[in-house]
Order: structure tokens, then sequence, then C-alpha cells
């Protein structure tokens, strides 16, 4: 079968590989759509060092189940499926209480770290256990599917969050997962809802997809803006959705004494932490890491059009185009935010 693999830092190839061995727990689907993944893009380079090449990368997908491992139960060949990004393991004392994100003995598709290699979604098959498989509803396309997955964990954020109906909040961040917790947020009831970012042409799309005031958040007037939005004492709850210390520092220092702030973005290892501002403000600190029990619901709220993810596709490409839109992305080309790679 034919699949882009990342050979080695910086250069992908699409070439043959063999199809994936399918292990009793486990089906063999066959691609239709997979999205490129900011941690994909920023995988290639090796600057993560959760992408060592050879690899196939790709977690964000969707496809048609081609074969059925003897021990799976409830799926066929036929069914359209899309996936969990996480294969998690079902028995440790994490999965028993039903955390599977944080699985002991976790694995995430497209990966090869130290611990483990697990070729993803990039590809014509990906092979994947049964128990991380989601139903597509009927008349959802397959391009569309394949947001699934960051609007879980978006989903995911705004539950670690616990927002509540007519909250303020803001979103640092109008990347892909920023513009799905600020569309998650808006069916929630949250209002007003601000997005920032230091990227100024980034903030039409937020404007676009729900937000009520986007700002510049490395204006020398941010913090006094967020304040005239929200009866001067900032915002109830904040959304990290960078993975940077200047988009944490924005997130930290925009909300009201008592309020909170949600980790999503995943990118420094390290970043400067205001320690002081936190404990003597008392705001509560929360990481969100991917998803448990969101995806379902995630392609029902694409479904019904209650999130809306054509807005956020910027091209469709055929699989053999990858290596030539990876670089327009990792070039951080203006306009350019998912692409969906075709098989």
């Amino acid at each position: 079968m034919k699949a882009l693999v990342l050979r080695e830092y910086g250069k992908l190839v699409y070439e043959e590989v063999e199809e994936p061995a399918i292990q009793p727990d486990e089906v063999l689907v066959e691609v239709k759509a997979c999205g490129i993944c900011g941690s994909d893009v920023h995988g290639m380079d090796g600057s993560t060092g959760r992408r060592i090449p050879p690899v196939i990368m790709g977690h964000e997908a969707s496809g048609v189940v081609a074969r059925v491992g003897p021990a799976v139960k409830g799926w066929k060949s036929g069914d359209r499926v899309s996936f969990d990004s996480m294969i998690w393991c079902g028995t440790c004392w994490h999965c028993r209480r039903g955390e599977t994100n944080l699985c002991d003995d976790r694995r995430v598709l497209g990966v090869s770290c130290a611990d483990y290699r697990c070729h993803g979604a990039f590809a014509r098959s990906v092979a994947v256990p049964g128990r991380i498989l989601v139903r597509m509803p009927a008349d959802l396309q397959f391009d569309q599917a394949a947001l699934g997955e960051p609007l879980a964990v978006a989903m995911h954020a705004v539950r670690i969050g616990t927002p509540r109906v007519g909250e303020s909040v803001l979103v640092v961040g109008a990347g892909m997962i920023g513009l799905l917790v600020l569309q998650v947020l808006k069916a929630s009831g949250c209002a007003p809802i601000l997005v920032a970012d230091i990227d100024r042409s980034k903030l039409p799309r937020a404007k676009d997809v729900g937000a009520d005031t986007v700002l510049d958040s490395s204006a020398p007037d941010f913090l006094d803006r967020v304040r005239g939005e929200t009866a001067g004492r900032g915002a109830d709850c904040s959304f990290e959705a960078v993975g940077a210390g200047s988009a944490l520092s924005a997130a930290l220092s925009a909300v009201r004494k008592g309020g909170r702030v949600v980790m999503v973005g995943n990118l420094a290892q390290k970043v400067d932490f205001a320690l002081q501002s936190a404990v003597t403000r008392e705001i509560t600190l929360l990481g969100s890491c991917a998803s448990r029990g969101e995806y379902a619901d995630s392609l029902e709220l694409i479904a019904r059009g209650r999130v809306r993810v054509e807005p956020l596709i910027s091209a469709r490409a055929p699989l053999s185009e990858g290596a030539r839109w990876f670089e327009r992305l990792y070039r951080r080309e203006p306009g350019l935010m998912k692409v969906v790679l075709n098989p």
C-alpha cells in the first residue's frame, strides 16, 4: 500500500509500504481522510521528540472498516468509522476508573518516541483496536469526520473547565483547537467569549465562527480590553490553546481573582510561570489531555451543524501531495489552517 512516511527529519516520502497486519482485537480501516495536525507539523522537524523516523504520522482520520479481527465485536466490513488518536489498554487503574486518556500504557497513533512506535493514518490503511472506533453519523462526510478528533479534544477541555451559562471566557490561541473550543463554549451558552492571538490575521476567522470580541494578545492595552468586556474583573475562565509561555501568561493575567485557567496547548515542554500571581489571586490551574468519552458527541455536533468545521478546512489534497502541504504549513503560509489529505 502507499503511505506518506517521515523518513528523516524534514523529509516526507510517499512510498510503497507493507499493509499492516491486524491483531485479534484490531480492525483494518481503509483511510478516506486524515487531517494534518499541528503536532505532526512540529514533529516533522524533530522539535517535539515524539516523531522519531521512520514513522507514518497522522491521527485525525476517518474511513471504512476493511477487515475485522476475530476478537472484535460489534463491527463489520463496510462500517463508516472514525477513531480515537489514543490507544488505551482498558485494564490499568486509570482505565478502570474511566480515565482512558491517562492510561498507564497509552500509545498515540502516528507517534514514535523512546517508548514505542505506532504508525498512523497517512496511509491507504491503518490497524487500530476495535475499542477505539467511533461510528460515523450517516450524513457526515469523511473529511468532516476527520475533525472529530480535535473537536473531542476541545470538548474535553471545556468539560474540564466547567464553564457555566453566562460566564465570560477568554480563549488564547486562534488556531484549530482554539476555534473549536470557542464553538463548544458558544454552544454551551457562555458569554461573552473573547478570542486572542498575537497573529492578527487569524482573528477574522475567530469572529466568523462565533467570537464576541477578538483581541491582539501582544497589544499594550490587551488586559484593559479584556477587563472592559468583563465588568472590570477579568474573564471567569480562560483556555490556553497554544502551548507557549506568552500564551499562558496572557491566559493567566486576564482571568479574574478566583478564576480558572485550562491549559490545552502542548507545544513547549517548559514555560516561565507567574507563581505569585496565581497564588495571591487564587487561580485554579487545570491541565487537559486529549479526550475521553467525547468522541461520539463530537461527530454528532458536526453532523447537526452545532460546530462548523468547513470554515476551518483550508484545503483538501491527495495523500501523494502531502509532503508539499506539510512544507506549506511548516512555513506558516498565511490563511492555511487545516489541510485534509485523502489517500
